[in-house]
């Protein structure tokens, strides 16, 4: 009988050390950080860049864009994320969120349905764009004026399927980029998103946004759709197309609709596993100021050039000189607005 219980002891106790050890190995640590200095040569006194740029947006000091600590945890059934954050992207991002969550990057947690099917819920990085709040992971250093006008972030409940090549998600969310609702919103609002990829070298994407970002006193229904293509087409070059559209309510109730639009595509070209350059050319319209309050009708060109240099696995460094142009003056430069900013930036990118 001793020998029994003994054996049935051993046994409970290492399935519990087992499971601890699945545990500690479900759960991972990481962290992340970007510094960064940006020069305007129209030398904003304030030292913060135009309003429409909320990345890497102080003039001529060092600061610290992005940095956090995540816990992420995944089994074959429930995954989960959070993680805390700090950084000029958070302060810039997030002003309109409370002060406490504006340092919160990202905290929600998933479940498994069925096979291929989950539902996720909390805050979560956004449906739209192909360029994350991660600088690490897009090919220039600055986010194109399409990203940066789009939502980086949003909060709800997503239901995503995935089939070989595609994969399909829709979604329930607060608001266009929220964590909490408008006062006086109770309009939800609605996204989805359809990605195919028809081989490792070519991914197509297309997602939507519908809802009112606005009291319903004064609902403007607004409706949004994000297409972008990304080609690898060969070992060393690289091409992302991407072209933003979206329409809003001119007033509640009216049928008139206010228009804008965004089309950009960069070029990357690898040259060693160490060096890469890549160029951008965009173009973005908002002639009746939806998306970005201007001194007059927001029309703009912007062109840049990068390079990175991957120091090793876990660090990069980039500069890049970015040069935005219009017809109008639109650019603020010594308490007036001039019709070109023309900028240089470089950041340092850590990831553990």
């Amino acid at each position: 009988m001793k020998t029994i219980l003994t054996a049935l002891f051993v046994s409970a106790f290492a399935s519990t050390i087992h499971a601890q050890t699945d545990s500690t190995k479900a759960l991972t640590v990481s962290g992340y950080a970007e510094v960064y200095y940006g020069y305007d040569f129209n030398r904003p006194a304030n030292h913060t860049m135009d309003g429409f740029l909320y990345n890497y947006n102080r003039h001529n000091e060092f600061n610290l864009n992005l940095g956090f600590v995540k816990a992420a945890y995944q089994t074959d059934r429930v995954r989960g994320n959070i993680a805390l954050m700090a950084g000029t992207y958070a302060q810039y991002n997030l002003a309109a969120e409370p002060e406490l969550l504006r340092h919160v990057y990202e905290a929600n947690i998933g479940v498994k349905l069925a096979k291929d099917f989950w539902l996720d819920a909390g805050i979560m990085p956004s449906h739209i764009g192909f360029e994350s709040a991660v600088g690490k992971d897009n090919w220039t250093l600055s986010r194109s004026l399409l990203a940066e006008n789009s939502p980086y972030y949003e909060t709800g409940a997503k239901l995503s399927y995935t089939s070989g090549k595609w994969s399909f998600s829709g979604l329930v969310l607060n608001g266009w980029q929220r964590i909490r609702r408008v006062d006086g919103n109770q309009t939800p609002a609605f996204g989805w998103q359809v990605q195919y990829k028809p081989s490792d070298r070519i991914t197509l994407n297309s997602s939507s946004f519908i809802g009112n970002d606005k009291p319903d006193s004064t609902r403007q229904m607004r409706y949004f759709h994000n297409f972008y293509g990304i080609f690898q087409l060969s070992s060393k070059v690289g091409l992302i197309a991407g072209f933003d559209s979206g329409w809003q309510q001119s007033a509640k109730g009216s049928n008139d609709l206010n228009f804008w639009y965004s089309p950009v595509a960069i070029l990357r070209y690898v040259i060693t596993d160490a060096f890469s350059l890549a160029a951008r050319a965009e173009y973005y319209q908002d002639k009746k100021g939806v998306i970005i309050t201007a001194p007059a009708p927001f029309k703009v060109y912007g062109f840049s050039i990068n390079a990175d240099y991957k120091v090793s696995q876990e660090v990069l460094v980039r500069l890049e000189a970015r040069q935005l142009t219009s017809s109008e003056d639109l650019f603020q430069k010594n308490g007036t607005y001039t019709n070109t900013n023309t900028s240089v930036k470089t950041a340092l990118c850590i990831a553990l």
